[in-house]
């Protein structure tokens, strides 16, 4: 990796541990560039208190606001929309599952090998895509989100940073760093993260045990409401024990932030014992993100050849479910090398060998790639038709209306791409990528003021107040800029400028 890239990741990685770092140290030894860009207000309150449901919630918001800008946050929307369905199922699955703070959970994937997950304050749950592809079943990686949940939703962060205020920096903020350190270099993210949890081991020890067996009964609650396997959270969490036995030069990263004591392994097995024994078959949806995720973990011609060879092997020794997966990537490594017509193929294989098994539902997530297939063999008329069915059928999918985007576009619907997107814009008003598109859609009907206001929105959005503000500069003197548009532009600029202004002034009593 060069050395351009690594020092781009440790900027990224020194941001998001300034954004934990905020809250607990003094002001004094922060630049006035990280305040400006996380502006975390004071958590205040003396010794003992727990941190508010507002502020923590605060706290994960612009923590993530980082991690987006990340390179190795997957802002793969297919992934989302998988992970957050499948957290929705756990999360409905139990009364009270979100805690007394009823966050909105968000929960989302990193690129990167290692075995981990992590749960930042206000309701926000990584995954790295190894761990993704280290599960076995649906039931393993519902075991892993549903003990996160439990970290979340007992408020466990909360109480950590509160009660112990600058000792709970030290695990929280290696936390972040070995979640977004890997990839630059597996060493700094072990340091990072047995720093962060060694250095304030004798004063977290104990709450650290009790907070990992809560977070076990509840994620165990939630598993058998949501009808998993409950025996998923003792086969992920043996394997990971022997890997760590295995390799006790390497352990898994998972387990240096959720210790994996013999005692808490015994409690999770006799919860176990005393519920209901069940089979769950997984989702072909699983099969294919997998799949996904392998090509994106690597998404290099070299990554898509290593991905190809475990791809080939699993279509001939897999299950009929392994064996779907094993089709998906080869045809979304074909479409990445620019073979469309060889993607078709595989595609039409995948849907011949589903037809044959009349109880396979239909899956977003082989539509999707459908769709993207059409537009890369540029048949643009039959990717809008099929996006819009696939749309009345997964009416909450979001990768589905970024391409039904796609498509109307490719197929030289401006006006109706727009119109679209206006309307997605009103129902998911905090939606970034929405503003992005909408964007890209006025450019294409060469509306350079709109296209300007969409894209200081995208900023807004995105925590960029400063590059927002210079979109508005630019839309207010662009030639096609009407009197209706002067006067939206004056008044959001008014908003953004007094939320800079604040920014600025928070900034300037912090230092």
């Amino acid at each position: 990796m060069g050395l351009r890239h690594c020092h781009r990741r440790l900027s990224s990685l020194l941001r998001a541990v300034a954004a934990v770092t905020l809250l607990l140290s003094s002001p004094a030894l922060l630049t006035p560039t990280i305040l400006h860009a996380q502006q975390l207000p004071s958590i205040g309150g003396g010794d003992g208190e727990e941190l508010s449901p507002l502020m923590e919630r605060k706290i994960g918001e612009q923590v993530m606001t980082n991690i987006r800008r990340d390179p190795d946050y997957l802002d793969d929307l297919v992934i989302l929309d998988f992970l957050n369905q499948f957290g929705g199922i756990l999360l409905s699955s139990t009364p009270n599952a979100r805690g007394d703070t009823s966050y909105d959970f968000f929960f989302f994937a990193v690129r990167d090998p290692s075995l981990n997950a992590f749960a930042l304050p206000g309701g926000f749950i990584g995954v790295h895509t190894g761990l993704l592809l280290a599960s076995q079943s649906e039931s393993e990686l519902a075991s892993v989100l549903a003990h996160e949940i439990g970290h979340v939703s007992q408020r466990h962060i909360a109480r950590m940073i509160g009660n112990q205020k600058q000792g709970a920096l030290l695990p929280l903020a290696g936390l972040l760093l070995a979640a977004l350190a890997a990839h630059t270099s597996p060493d700094l993210a072990a340091a990072a993260m047995m720093g962060g949890t060694g250095l304030a081991a004798q004063r977290q020890l104990s709450f650290g045990r009790d907070a990992e067996r809560e977070a076990d009964r509840v994620g165990l609650s939630m598993l058998n409401g949501a009808g998993f396997e409950p025996n998923g959270m003792v086969s992920f969490f043996g394997r990971l024990q022997a890997a760590g036995r295995n390799r006790s030069d390497n352990l898994p990263s998972y387990l240096r932030t959720h210790p994996l004591t013999t005692e808490r392994i015994a409690d999770i097995e006799a919860r176990v014992r005393s519920l209901p024994y069940r089979q769950r078959v997984d989702s072909v949806d699983f099969a294919f993100v997998k799949a996904r995720a392998r090509v994106l973990q690597e998404d290099t011609p070299q990554g898509w050849r290593t991905s190809a060879t475990v791809f080939e092997e699993q279509a001939r020794q897999g299950s009929r479910t392994q064996v779907l997966g094993a089709r998906y990537g080869l045809a979304m490594i074909a479409l990445r090398q620019r073979d469309a017509a060889l993607a078709q193929r595989r595609i039409a294989d995948i849907q011949a060998e589903m037809s044959r098994q009349p109880a396979l539902p239909a899956s977003a997530v082989l539509k999707s790639l459908d769709i993207d297939v059409l537009l890369a063999a540029g048949q643009a008329t039959q990717a809008v038709t099929l996006v819009q069915e696939a749309r009345n059928r997964f009416p909450l999918s979001r990768s589905l209306v970024m391409r039904e985007a796609d498509a109307l576009l490719a197929a030289g619907r401006k006006d109706d791409a727009v119109a679209f997107l206006r309307d997605q814009a009103q129902i998911y008003r905090q939606d970034a990528g929405v503003q992005r598109a909408l964007a890209r859609a006025y450019a294409e009907q060469g509306k350079q003021a709109l296209q300007h206001m969409a894209l200081a929105e995208y900023y807004a959005l995105t925590g960029a107040l400063p590059a927002s503000l210079e979109q508005l500069r630019i839309a207010r003197a662009s030639s096609d800029a009407t009197f209706y548009d002067q006067a939206v532009i004056d008044a959001r600029e008014r908003e953004l400028q007094a939320s800079w202004r604040e920014v600025m002034q928070k900034d300037g009593a912090r230092r």
